[in-house]
């Protein structure tokens, strides 16, 4: 018997689930109520993110590729992508777990 191996579990953590259990929320982000974290989310984050990342790729060595032209794309947005590092980085949990709990590749 073969084993699927197709199976792509659904996402258990993201911003739009966990926000709306606050005392979860404020265990799994050090202590950050959703709306600490959005104050943060928009004031820092959205600020910066963009700028940023047009420095980080073109930062490139390569020449092959345009400014613009990026790789695989991130499979959470950015606002996912922070509530993840605030998890992993309060929780002290592993990768592999991390990588269930937000449904990403290994």
């Amino acid at each position: 018997m073969a084993i699927d191996t197709s199976f792509s579990c659904p996402l258990l953590l993201s911003y739009a689930i966990l926000s709306r259990k606050p005392i979860l929320f404020k265990s799994f982000t050090a202590g950050l109520s959703v709306q600490e974290f959005d104050g943060i989310y928009k004031k820092e984050i959205t600020k910066r993110y963009h700028d940023c990342e047009i420095k980080r790729l073109s930062k490139r060595k390569d020449g092959k590729r345009d400014t613009g032209a990026i790789g695989r794309p991130f499979k959470l947005g950015v606002k996912d992508r922070f509530l993840m590092l605030l998890v992993y980085y309060r929780l002290y949990m592993t990768y592999t777990l991390a990588g269930f709990l937000f449904d990403l590749d290994k």
